[in-house]
């Protein structure tokens, strides 16, 4: 008899730890059912750029998450034969408008290039040479390119996850589901009992786990990120990303497309409503790099939820209390990048068991769920 597996939410990590449990060995054993209705999800809403290694965050062992994140970003992408409009190594440039800053970062680059050669190569470029490889740029400012660098269209990325699983062991139900006291899941259809089931609800996890008697330290944070419609040069679908200096990131899609943003309102939490005032802050942002932008441009605003703890930290791993559930949220504003791998390591878990150390990635669960 197959294993019975359920994911509680469909995002970043629910949507790879589902990919994953269809392509590990042992996969064919499972009968996996994922829920989520999809309301304020973060991963659908956006749209970002892979390219941790030039982060000056102090946290060590996110880093060491997000550089693993970035590579194994790198393997599912040819692994699962993804198109360049869902995941591209254009590479990223990072600018600095500091001549020192620029220099420091540039020595931050070379040092951090030995231990993870897939950055690729580096470059320090002027702004003239920025503005040669990103010509929609009127305002160009020098900066460090890192040839590893990515972009990746969120919502394309786990609806291609979600239907090659589909293919092989996964069930996709379109509703929202809570759990009772023992860890069963209430759905639609009554009481389904499950032998594992991987809770990646981002911020709803704190509600969703309450009937286990556990609370857990996520706040949502409200984002909103623009489309906009710009000249479509013969080579934009190559260009590089750009994440500028106290600015929006700034990323061209090709075939005309322009994602900014996002937003953090930690106080619009679960507010789905697109808002006025954040439009206009992308649109002001996007237009200190290519002046001949206007609200003409605009195609499409996106809202979505992301989860935060207080260290600004990730989590993930199985509940001790409750040893057939696993848990992961936290990802904050760095899910595209962490997300695949913290779901393919609860996927390898879930499989085979053991205890595996994770330290390196994250500090103990009882930080974050008491």
């Amino acid at each position: 008899m197959k294993r019975k597996i359920a994911i509680i939410g469909g995002g970043i990590v629910g949507a790879s730890a589902a990919y994953y449990l269809s392509q590990l060995p042992g996969g064919d054993q499972l009968s996996v059912t994922l829920y989520d209705d999809g309301v304020g999800q973060a991963t659908k809403a956006a749209a970002g750029i892979i390219s941790p290694w030039l982060s000056k965050r102090r946290n060590q062992q996110w880093y060491q998450l997000a550089k693993d994140g970035a590579t194994t970003l790198m393997t599912l992408a040819r692994k699962a034969n993804l198109s360049t409009d869902i995941y591209h190594q254009t590479g990223t440039i990072v600018t600095r408008t500091n001549e020192k800053d620029l220099k420091d970062l540039y020595e931050l680059a070379q040092t951090r290039r030995h231990e993870a050669p897939d950055m690729g190569e580096v470059e320090l470029l002027t702004a003239q040479e920025v503005q040669k490889r990103l010509p929609l740029l009127t305002n160009p400012q020098p900066g460090i390119f890192v040839s590893g660098g990515a972009r990746i269209d969120g919502e394309a990325f786990i609806s291609e996850l979600l239907t090659q699983a589909q293919r092989v062991n996964l069930t996709v139900k379109q509703e929202r589901v809570t759990l009772d006291a023992t860890g069963n899941i209430l759905a639609s259809a009554g009481t389904q009992r499950f032998d594992n089931v991987i809770l990646a609800a981002g911020a709803w996890l704190k509600d969703l786990i309450e009937p286990l008697g556990l609370t857990a330290d996520v706040r949502p944070q409200k984002g909103q990120l623009i489309e906009l419609i710009v000249p479509d040069y013969p080579t934009q679908e190559n260009m590089p990303v750009l994440m500028p200096e106290g600015e929006r990131d700034f990323i061209p899609f090709g075939h005309g497309k322009l994602i900014v943003g996002a937003t953090h309102d930690d106080e619009g939490q679960f507010d789905l409503n697109i808002t006025q005032e954040a439009t206009d802050d992308l649109l002001k942002s996007a237009q200190h790099f290519d002046q001949s932008l206007t609200r003409d441009h605009l195609v499409q605003s996106k809202v979505g939820t992301r989860a935060y703890t207080p260290d600004f930290s990730p989590f993930f791993g199985r509940l001790t209390s409750h040893p057939h559930l696993l848990v992961a949220s936290g990802l904050g504003a760095s899910g595209l990048t962490t997300g695949p791998l913290i779901g393919r390591l609860l996927a390898g878990t879930l499989l085979y068991g053991g205890t595996p150390d994770w330290s390196n990635y994250e500090k103990n669960l009882s930080h974050y769920i008491h």
